[in-house]
């Protein structure tokens, strides 16, 4: 199971305990509503914050492997160049 997935089923499982908490506490209807949107909007800014930081880590790997990838097309055209020119100089 990725990490992601464990990551997402853990907040889902707080939010649901703090929502039942809130849910069954003895407070006015009024009160619970506000605990309830408040709590929602925790709940919604955690997990765009967790985005953010999943976006960050996905654009740096893009990233490393983009250089990689340069890297290895720069090695490859070297390498055929040495061959044409070995080539060249076998036929002369």
């Amino acid at each position: 199971m990725s990490s992601g997935k464990v990551f997402l089923g853990l907040l889902a499982g707080i939010a649901a305990g703090a929502l039942l908490g809130i849910l069954f506490a003895p407070d006015k209807g009024s009160v619970t509503r506000k605990k309830i949107s408040k709590k929602g909007e925790d709940f919604a800014e955690g997990v765009k914050e967790k985005f953010d930081e999943f976006l960050d880590k996905v654009s740096e790997k893009f990233e490393e492997v983009k250089e990689e990838a340069e890297d290895l097309s720069e090695k490859a055209k070297a390498k055929v160049n040495e061959a044409e020119k070995k080539a060249k100089a076998a036929t002369l």
